[in-house]
């Protein structure tokens, strides 16, 4: 299982046509899960970023495909994290 966590701007295009947001959020949630990927929280901020999104796969090429598909949409730019549970941290760093 791979997990990322991706912060995600507004665009232009995004920030004028907000009201659609979240309607925009639940469609994506519908193609990233035909496509084997979970969105497993959506959250919209305050701050440098308008949303967070925590997404996971089996494969790390369908979550890559998924953020993709996003970005090329044109809605949000995005900044992508490799997360990692604590097991998965431990059994990278040998503890």
């Amino acid at each position: 299982m791979v997990r990322y966590v991706v912060l995600t701007e507004f665009t232009e295009k995004g920030a004028q046509s907000i009201k659609q947001s979240t309607s925009r959020a639940h469609a994506f949630a519908r193609a990233a899960a035909k496509s084997g990927v979970t969105i497993e929280n959506h959250f919209w901020t305050l701050g440098r970023y308008d949303g967070v999104l925590i997404l996971s796969g089996q494969k790390e090429e369908q979550v890559i495909h998924c953020l993709a598909l996003l970005s090329a949409a044109g809605f949000v730019r995005t900044e992508s994290l490799r997360a990692f549970s604590d097991e998965e941290f431990d059994a990278i760093t040998g503890a």
